[in-house]
């Protein structure tokens, strides 16, 4: 299968081969979990380069890079919240905390699977209108007024320990908002999670904690999707060293992220986001890349 298209999906990556995949798998990795839209990046970075679009399936099964990086830096976590919630279940303890924190990220998840499934004709579509540079720069600069705002007015005392229901619901609902191309859900859910005054690096364990479900749920949806558009055997060999080198810079983009916001803060990933902004508003403008 050649064509970009196939079946309604948007199968641009496969005509990019591996050294191209491998480059944007590394661009995926890092921005996907930065609170700096991995779809602005995904986007203007072929365009810059004169190349063909990945299309929303590549950045909807790199998800699955994400996850592995996610569950293998926090697998403590994991481990805890998974074997604590069965422990807990045997001995039908329904207060412990594993059980009921896993309860609440699995109802938080809500939103972003009824909104996604609603929006999904949409957002898979070839030529989204929600891909479209000119959203996702506004979009990136909406974001980085409310990760500043969020910046000023949390207090940065909470920590994990102390999370409960309302902040769950509340980060929940901010991680819909991932669903619109250059909102990113690192970006949103941890502005939400700042809002609710907790620490920065603790904001972002629980951002990347309560992600895992809606994470794992896009990606192995995504490739579900590419299995029945029966995608080549070269296109799943192209994916699969993408999600590879993704996975590894996705990694590395977790422990940036938590040093970045223990000695300084978020105002780097605020600035950043507000230049690209206007960077790809310019451009759109200028007609310096394609729309």
């Amino acid at each position: 299968m050649t064509d970009a298209c196939a079946r309604g999906l948007d199968v641009g990556f496969v005509a990019l081969g591996y050294a191209k995949v491998g480059f944007l798998g590394i661009v995926q990795g890092v921005t996907e979990l930065l609170p700096i839209s991995s779809t602005a990046h995904i986007r203007v970075v072929p365009a810059l380069l004169g190349w063909q679009d990945p299309g929303s399936a590549f950045s909807a099964s790199m998800q699955v890079a994400a996850l592995v990086a996610v569950v293998g830096y926090f697998w403590a976590d994991v481990e805890g919240l998974l074997f604590g919630s069965l422990a807990a279940i045997g001995r039908r303890d329904f207060g412990d905390w594993n059980l009921r924190f896993s309860i609440w990220i699995l109802i938080a998840t809500l939103p972003i699977i009824v909104f996604g499934a609603l929006l999904a004709p949409v957002l898979n579509a070839c030529n989204s209108p929600l891909r479209t540079l000119d959203v996702i720069g506004i979009s990136c600069i909406v974001m980085a007024a409310l990760l500043a705002l969020a910046e000023v007015y949390s207090r940065h005392k909470r920590t994990f320990d102390h999370i409960n229901l309302k902040d769950v619901l509340i980060v929940g609902f901010a991680q819909a908002g991932a669903l619109i191309p250059g909102v990113s859900r690192s970006g949103s859910t941890l502005t939400a999670a700042l809002f609710r005054d907790l620490m920065r690096t603790e904001a972002a364990r629980f951002s990347f904690l309560l992600g895992i479900p809606a994470i794992a749920a896009a990606g192995f949806k995504e490739l579900y999707e590419l299995h029945k558009a029966h995608l080549s055997m070269h296109g799943w060999s192209v994916l699969i060293f993408g999600l590879v080198v993704a996975s590894l810079s996705s990694f590395v983009a977790i422990w940036g992220l938590l040093r970045i916001l223990e000695r300084f803060s978020a105002w780097p990933f605020v600035v950043y986001r507000f230049l690209l902004g206007v960077f790809l508003l310019i451009g759109v403008y200028a007609n310096w890349f394609p729309n």
